[in-house]
């Protein structure tokens, strides 16, 4: 991704030398810096909100009754990983914040699952790490917080007349995504 932000700052600043436009270049600059400040500002205080709210969850063990309502369905998708107490709690915990939207949150704890599902693989990925990273990656969201708080930074009227269009999008990506890694794993298994 650097290599992409400098080549874009490169071409943008010999193009503004070559063509005079140098200050129309300054100016984008200053301005484009101005509003990604702005932005993450606005967004600050939604995140901080939905991180409370799953701090609150945690505390009060609503995050481990979520947890508890997957537990079933994460046994049946992740037979080996779910014989540890440990890396289940991490997964259902990963997918309760995914669910709320909370993708900063949800990382932590995908990441600690990951990597207690990755002990002993000597560095190859299992079929079911994969698919820990398909069920982060192409998550369902029921209140995608993230982006309603960019949505309403950027001035939406109402940041979450998305929902239905997010729910739908998040049920088929899953959905596909849970259907690939399967057919993957299958296809691998049998060439191995």
């Amino acid at each position: 991704m650097a290599i992409i932000w400098t080549g874009m700052v490169v071409v943008s600043v010999i193009f503004g030398l070559f063509s005079g436009q140098m200050d129309a270049v300054s100016q984008a600059a200053l301005t484009g810096a101005g509003s990604a400040v702005q932005l993450c500002l606005s967004m600050a205080g939604v995140l901080c909100l939905w991180s409370g709210v799953m701090e609150i969850m945690n505390r009060c063990g609503l995050s481990r009754r979520l947890a508890r309502v997957f537990r079933p369905l994460l046994r049946w998708l992740l037979p080996r990983a779910s014989r540890d107490d440990e890396t289940l709690s991490a997964v259902s915990a990963n997918v309760s914040a995914n669910l709320l939207g909370l993708g900063n949150a949800a990382t932590p704890l995908g990441v600690q699952a990951a990597c207690r599902m990755a002990r002993g693989q000597n560095g190859v990925a299992s079929d079911e790490l994969c698919l820990l990273v398909v069920l982060n990656t192409a998550s369902i969201q029921l209140v995608p917080a993230t982006v309603a708080s960019v949505r309403a930074a950027a001035g939406a009227a109402a940041p979450l007349d998305i929902l239905p269009a997010v729910w739908l999008s998040s049920a088929l990506s899953v959905t596909v995504g849970l259907l690939a890694a399967k057919a993957l794993a299958r296809l691998g298994g049998r060439r191995g």
